[in-house]
């Protein structure tokens, strides 16, 4: 089982699920028309470090940070 949590304005609460990739975790989020508008702009953080390989394999306990585009100045 692994927890993905949405930061910043997406709004949505932490959810665990099954998953084997990361690629398994973007398929089952993508089922959420809410949050399916967000994922393609977001980066991707595993145990607070970025990963953009959907290949990459998942363990137990791992944790899923799906981080919205900021701006700032």
């Amino acid at each position: 089982m692994v927890k993905v949590e949405f930061l910043g304005p997406i709004g949505t609460v932490p959810v665990e699920m099954e998953a084997e990739t990361l690629a398994d975790v973007s398929v089952q989020l993508k089922e959420d028309s809410s949050l399916a508008q967000w994922l393609d702009k977001c980066a991707v953080a595993l145990n607070d470090t970025m990963v953009n390989d959907l290949t990459t394999v998942l363990q137990d306990g791992d944790r899923i940070s799906i981080l919205p585009p900021v701006c700032g100045g």
